[in-house]
C-alpha cells in the first residue's frame, strides 16, 4: 500500500498556530512611535547617499592600503643615473 501524502489536520493546525505566535511576537517588537518617524527618501536623495557611502568605502580602502608606506622621493645620484642609462 502506498503512503498517504495528504497532511493531517493536526499538523496544519500546529503550523498555523506557530505562524500566529511568530506574527504576534513581531507585532510586539515593532515600536509604533519609531515607525511613524521613518522617512521615505526620494530617488535623488537615495542616489546621493549611495554615492557618499561608496566614496567613504573607497576612502577607507585607500587609507588602509597607503597606511604605513613611508617612501621618500630623493634625487638620484650620478652613479645611480649612470647605472640606469647603461641598462637601456
Amino acid at each position: 500500500m502506498a503512503p498517504s501524502f495528504t497532511p493531517t489536520v493536526r499538523t496544519t493546525d500546529s503550523a498555523t498556530a506557530e505562524i500566529r505566535d511568530i506574527e504576534k511576537g513581531l507585532d510586539r517588537m515593532e515600536n509604533k512611535a519609531l515607525a511613524s518617524q521613518r522617512v521615505a527618501l526620494s530617488e535623488e536623495k537615495s542616489a546621493n547617499l549611495s554615492k557618499l557611502a561608496l566614496g567613504a568605502k573607497l576612502e577607507r580602502a585607500l587609507d588602509r592600503r597607503m597606511h604605513g608606506q613611508d617612501a621618500v622621493m630623493r634625487k638620484r645620484t650620478q652613479s645611480t643615473a649612470a647605472a640606469v642609462n647603461e641598462k637601456a
